[in-house]
């Protein structure tokens, strides 16, 4: 992962909201930043941080741009219940409208009512389990039918169509565990069994004992931080001390920024998402789409002073009128993405398949309306 920007280089310039970059002024627009540095899931949330970083610090020295950014960061520690008063400090206390956050569904949760009340957008850079659309949010990672979907499609007709499910004991690991029940179904596989575990759980010894048991030929694992490693190194050890055959684990949120704290146990691991390093860095895609959510923002902000004020559907419509492409479909707020599928061997992740961009589809309005379902969907608002 690249190293921390240092800001001090570009923000010592700055003076009554505009700064000199070479012959060109820019404007200085606030952002918050409300990801945790602490916690039960430090190694997303601390990669989407960086991400968010590094993209400041890029588009704050783009000539091209004539916008730059400037960070109010708040930390939540990994706590749930600070996430709501956080994003309320940082919208009432500064003038930024547009803050980057949140790593789970449920802190994402927690602050769309802060950001309805007080006019904010949250730019949510992770993936998550779909079945929402709020006008207060840019959904700049992948949906169901971005990655789950694809990664099942793989797996059914490659490992074998008897599954296990896993997931941390929340809306993520809950709606993940609906969809794959019927894409597994569909096809006329079984679900052995589907467990869950609360987010820092680490002592997943039942659910190890089931999976000995019941002997599926792939798992689902859809747990989060401390509670994925623990189960995966479990797991391995399982196979090791017991010459259990270790069923192949696949994954719709595991990348590169986690390879460290999960060790030699997510060997042979296979993921999905939209982007995976390239070198084997440990960014990963958490990383990199919190990188380009600030150039994104940056691009629709670019010649249009005041407009960070704008809700964020005006501010697609207006740059599409403008000629500009936005990433996000401004239906429903969700970026396109391709799909890449991936095994994890010898400490990097190793594509095994890719599918073209494609729309998101929150809703998973495909299964019964093939054709432009997903044209009619709009923001709740």
């Amino acid at each position: 992962m690249a190293s921390e920007p240092r800001f001090d280089r570009v923000f010592a310039r700055f003076g009554a909201g505009l700064f000199t970059l070479g012959f060109r002024m820019k404007r200085v627009v606030d952002i918050g930043v409300l990801l945790s540095r602490s916690g039960m899931y430090t190694a997303l949330a601390c990669a989407s941080r960086a991400g968010v970083l590094r993209g400041v610090e890029e588009v704050n020295v783009d000539p091209n741009l004539d916008v730059a950014f400037r960070v109010i960061e708040r930390d939540p520690e990994g706590r749930a219940d600070r996430y709501a008063p956080l994003c309320r400090e940082i919208l009432k206390g500064s003038n930024a409208r547009h803050i980057f956050g949140c790593t789970t569904s449920a802190s994402r949760k927690e602050v769309i009512p802060e950001l309805e009340r007080f006019d904010g957008v949250l730019w949510y850079a992770v993936p998550y389990e779909g079945f929402e659309a709020s006008e207060r949010v840019a959904y700049m990672h992948s949906c169901p039918n971005q990655h789950l979907l694809p990664l099942l499609d793989w797996a059914l007709p490659n490992l074998g169509n008897r599954s296990y499910l896993v997931g941390s004991n929340y809306i993520w690991g809950w709606e993940l565990a609906q969809i794959a029940r019927e894409r597994v179904s569909a096809a006329g596989g079984q679900v052995l069994g589907d467990r869950y575990l609360a987010i820092g759980d680490t002592e997943p010894d039942h659910i190890i004992q089931d999976i000995q048991a019941l002997k599926p030929d792939f798992i689902l694992n859809s747990l989060v931080g401390e509670s994925s490693y623990a189960f995966m190194a479990k797991l391995a050890q399982a196979a090791q001390n017991l010459s259990f055959s270790r069923p192949t684990v696949i994954s719709c949120n595991f990348t590169e920024c986690e390879i460290e704290a999960a060790g030699e146990a997510a060997e042979g691991l296979v993921s999905a998402g939209p982007w995976f390093e390239p070198e084997g860095a440990r960014g990963g895609s958490f990383y990199e789409m919190a990188r380009q959510s600030v150039h994104e923002l940056a691009r629709l902000l670019h010649g249009r002073p005041g407009a960070e004020g704008l809700p964020l559907s005006d501010l697609l419509r207006s740059a599409t009128e403008a000629g500009k492409s936005p990433r996000l479909d401004p239906t429903h707020l969700h970026a396109r993405q391709p799909a890449i599928i991936a095994r994890l061997e010898g400490g990097r992740f190793r594509e095994i398949k890719r599918l073209v961009t494609m729309r998101a589809d929150p809703y998973l309005t495909s299964r019964s309306r093939p054709t432009q379902a997903g044209a009619i969907l709009k923001v709740v608002s």
